[in-house]
C-alpha cells in the first residue's frame, strides 16, 4: 500500500499525536509499504527517512492565506505520491485530505486522539474513523459520527521506534519519594490539582519531592502558585524532557491528574517503568489501566482526593509495592507493533486490490 500520514508537524516536543503517527509511518515503511508524511517539519525528519519513509513539507497553520496555499500544495503532494490510504491525525488534515479523496480516488483515514475538542467531529468525514479507545468510540457516535465507521484501535507507544529500550536508560538521581508527572503544562492536565494536593500532604512526608515535567502555556501560572506556598523548594519544574524515562524510573508515585483525557499514553510509559500510578477516573483514562487493576482512580477536579490517594500510597509501603507490581502486568498489548497492525487491517477494509495482491503472491 502507499500510505500517507498527515500531521501539523512532526517536532520532537512530547505530543503524543505526533509520536503515535511518528511511530507508525516506520514501521509500515519496516514492513515494506511506500510511506510519506506530510507536515510543517521537525526533528523527526531523520528517523523517517532511517526507515525509508518519506517526508512532505506541508504548512497547515490556520491563516486564510495559508490555507490557500496549503491546499496547493496538498494537491501537489497526492498527484505525486498517488496514495491509497491518506491517515490524518489532526482536523486540519482531516478537512483537507476530506475535500479532495473523491476527486483522487484514495480512501480516508482519521484517528481522534482528543475527542473533548468540538472540531473532533470533523474527523467523521474519513471513510473509517479510528478511536483511540471505547471511551472515545462512545463519545463519537454521541456526536453524530455513525458507529459502522469506527473502529477502535487502543494507542500505545511501548517498543516505539522513536527510543530505546526502558532497560537502557539510567534512572535520574531524584530525591525519594518522588513524586511526578509527565504532562503539557496546561490546566486541563490536573497540574493545579496535583500542586495542591501535594501541599496538603507535604508536611506529613517531609521527605517528598514532586517533579513536574513537560512545559505549556500555563507554567508560569502555576509556577506562580507553588512560590505561594510553604513548599516551593520541594516541587520542581523540569521543563521537557525528551527521555522522561529517566524521571519515571527513578518515581515512586506517578500521577496525571488529568480533567480530560482520551486514552492516556504516558500512563502506559509509567507502567513499564514499575511506577505505582494515580490518575483521574474519566475518559479512556480506566482502559489503559485496566479498569483499576493497574493503578489508582481518583475523581477528576479533586485535590482533596488526589492528596488522600497519595497519602496512602506513601504511607504504606505495601500497599506502594502492590501498585508498582499491578502496574507493570499486561503491558504487551500497549506495544507500538499491535497499534500498526491494528491500523493495517483498517486500511485493508479500504484497498480491497490490496488482498487480491497478497492473495496472488502467497499462491
Amino acid at each position: 500500500m502507499r500510505i500517507l500520514h498527515l500531521t501539523n508537524h512532526i517536532q520532537q516536543i512530547g505530543n503524543g499525536i505526533v509520536n503515535v503517527a511518528v511511530d507508525l509511518a516506520c514501521l509500515q515503511a519496516a514492513s515494506g509499504h511506500d510511506v510519506a508524511m506530510a507536515s510543517a517539519g521537525g526533528e523527526y525528519e531523520g528517523l523517517l527517512a532511517n526507515y525509508g519513509a518519506q517526508h512532505f513539507q506541508l504548512n497547515q497553520s490556520r491563516t486564510p492565506p495559508n490555507l490557500i496555499k496549503a491546499t496547493g500544495h496538498y494537491q501537489k503532494i497526492i498527484q505525486k505520491f498517488q496514495p491509497d490510504i491518506v491517515h490524518a491525525h489532526m482536523m486540519t488534515g482531516s478537512v483537507l485530505a476530506g475535500l479532495f479523496k473523491k476527486n483522487f480516488g484514495y480512501s480516508l483515514v482519521t484517528t481522534v486522539h482528543n475527542e473533548f475538542q468540538r472540531s473532533a467531529v470533523l474527523m467523521g468525514l474519513a471513510d473509517r474513523v479510528i478511536a483511540v479507545s471505547n471511551a472515545v468510540a462512545d463519545s463519537m457516535v454521541r456526536r453524530g459520527i455513525p458507529r459502522k465507521k469506527l473502529r477502535v484501535v487502543a494507542n500505545g507507544t511501548l517498543g516505539s521506534p522513536r527510543h530505546r529500550s526502558i532497560l537502557d536508560y539510567e534512572p535520574l538521581p531524584l530525591h525519594r519519594p518522588a513524586i511526578a508527572t509527565v504532562a503539557g503544562m496546561y490546566q486541563r492536565k490536573g497540574i493545579g490539582e496535583l500542586i495542591d494536593g501535594f501541599v496538603i500532604i507535604a508536611a506529613d512526608f517531609p521527605d517528598a519531592h514532586l517533579y513536574l515535567v513537560g512545559d505549556g502555556p500555563d507554567r508560569a501560572m502555576f509556577e506562580a502558585k507553588v512560590q505561594n506556598t510553604a513548599f516551593a523548594s520541594r516541587i520542581h519544574f523540569e521543563g521537557f524532557q525528551s527521555e522522561p524515562q529517566r524521571y519515571m524510573l527513578a518515581t515512586d508515585i506517578f500521577v496525571l491528574a488529568s480533567h480530560h483525557e482520551s486514552f492516556g499514553l504516558v500512563l502506559t510509559e509509567a507502567r513499564e517503568a514499575g511506577c505505582a500510578i494515580i490518575a483521574s477516573d474519566v475518559d479512556g483514562i480506566p482502559e489503559t489501566l485496566d479498569n483499576g487493576e493497574a493503578g489508582v482512580l481518583v475523581s477528576p477536579k479533586n485535590s482533596f482526593a488526589v492528596a488522600t490517594a497519595m497519602k496512602k500510597l506513601l504511607s504504606n509501603p505495601w500497599e506502594m509495592q502492590k501498585w508498582k507490581y499491578q502496574g507493570k502486568q499486561n503491558i504487551e498489548r500497549f506495544s507500538a507493533a499491535r497499534v500498526n497492525k491494528e491500523t493495517l487491517n483498517v486500511y485493508r477494509e479500504l484497498v480491497p486490490n490490496y488482498n487480491l495482491c497478497q492473495s496472488s503472491m502467497i499462491v
